[in-house]
């Protein structure tokens, strides 16, 4: 791997997960599996608002626990633009269909996978990586973890 997008990749996680003053999520910190330090006072999952908001207002966008989608799980796909000034995105993405969502690496195994999104407490720098809110994963419907969850919406009426 080249040595600059590796350095990149780290600063861009590191501005993610902490600032000067503090860290803004639950992750995992030292080595994973075999070392929490945990620096931020959790082993597993935090309470919810344990860490500021992000500048929308919105709290634990990444790590603490893998958000779980309505969205199939697919492999990307390029589809038709339909807005010529529109450059690297999808036109309103979504996710595929249950029958496109099986693992291709197990052809005999028919589980069908949703998406997931953010990371957990179980992402380490070390390990996984994948805590911007737009990074799509799979994850297998039966299975149970400790490091899933939802997001809920309260939509404050302002006047």
């Amino acid at each position: 791997m080249d040595y600059l997008l590796l350095v990149d990749k780290v600063i861009y996680i590191d501005l993610l997960l902490f600032d000067n003053l503090h860290l803004l999520a639950n992750y995992w910190q030292g080595l994973f599996p075999f070392a929490n330090t945990r620096e931020d006072g959790w082993e597993r999952t935090s309470p919810v608002r344990s860490y500021p908001p992000n500048g929308y207002g919105l709290y634990d966008m990444i790590g603490n626990v893998w958000e779980h989608t309505a969205d199939w799980y697919a492999e990307p796909k390029l589809a038709a633009k339909t807005s010529p000034s529109a450059c690297c995105t999808l036109d309103n993405p979504r996710g595929g269909r249950k029958g496109e969502s099986f693992d291709p690496a197990t052809p005999g195994l028919k589980i069908a996978r949703k998406v997931i999104k953010g990371g957990s407490h179980l992402c380490a720098l070390n390990h996984c990586r994948r805590y911007r809110p737009a990074a799509r994963f799979a994850q297998a419907i039966d299975s149970p973890t400790s490091h899933g969850g939802i997001r809920c919406v309260i939509r404050v009426m302002t006047e």
